[in-house]
């Protein structure tokens, strides 16, 4: 418990192996009930690492997407009646040790729904980050500011936290099967901000491994994509 709130932390992970372990060993377990992997069909030895941390593992059998993955995570928040899910990456990205600051504006401040931005004053972005992705990544927000009327420093980052409750808006669809990839989040983002829910930036770490050890599995142009298509249908109305 944190602040008398149940907390669950969700980690999507395909092919982690290396990673997924540390992620879930950096977890503060002191202030948070439950760290749930959820391994998107993984072919390596991320199920038995994850597990051997202490995380309980949530197998889907196959690849089915990162968006799909933190569905059943935000699913398993919903029917276990968690009061905040914490979401961060299984790639080792993201510093477990911050997540109070995730926890803080919800608990303290009455927020409905707090990102990472490593954009922030206190945050920062170590390691080596693509220039296409330093590029993207301050692009992308302005792309949302434009539709949501809200301005922001950072759309794209996974280390966010929210209440559950929200997901039972019926304007939100959460269960929409386009939202299976990197859809869902940036969706989530646009939903909440157009909707009047309370929604907070707080600065964050993110640190890109070298290149030679996978700083992401994204795919050109189709992911790209993927990343920009809530914007126009979310955006213009259409979802």
């Amino acid at each position: 418990m944190y602040k008398d709130q149940k907390v669950l932390v969700v980690i999507p992970a395909y092919n982690e192996q290396g990673k997924i372990g540390e992620v879930v060993r950096r977890c503060p377990t002191h202030i948070v009930d439950q760290i749930l992997v959820v391994d998107d069909g993984s072919t390596d030895g991320t199920v038995k690492e994850a597990s051997q941390f202490g995380a309980e593992v949530l197998s889907l059998g196959q690849v089915r997407g990162v968006g799909y993955a933190i569905r059943t995570g935000l699913q398993r928040a919903r029917s276990e009646n968690f009061d905040i899910v914490v979401i961060l990456a299984g790639n080792n990205k993201d510093s477990p040790e911050e997540i109070p600051r995730l926890l803080d504006p919800i608990c303290d401040e009455g927020y409905d729904f707090v990102i990472g931005s490593r954009y922030l004053e206190g945050g920062r972005c170590g390691g080596e980050m693509p220039a296409y992705r330093r590029w993207a990544t301050r692009f992308h927000p302005f792309l949302v500011g434009m539709v949501s009327g809200h301005r922001i420093t950072e759309s794209t980052n996974g280390f966010r936290a929210l209440r559950p409750k929200l997901l039972e808006d019926r304007r939100i669809q959460l269960e929409a099967t386009w939202l299976d990839h990197y859809e869902l989040e940036v969706y989530l983002l646009l939903k909440f901000l157009k909707l009047g829910y309370r929604v907070k930036e707080v600065p964050c770490t993110k640190v890109y491994p070298s290149k030679r050890l996978g700083y992401t599995k994204m795919k050109p142009f189709v992911d790209w994509w993927r990343m920009v298509r809530p914007i126009l249908y979310v955006g213009f109305g259409w979802r």
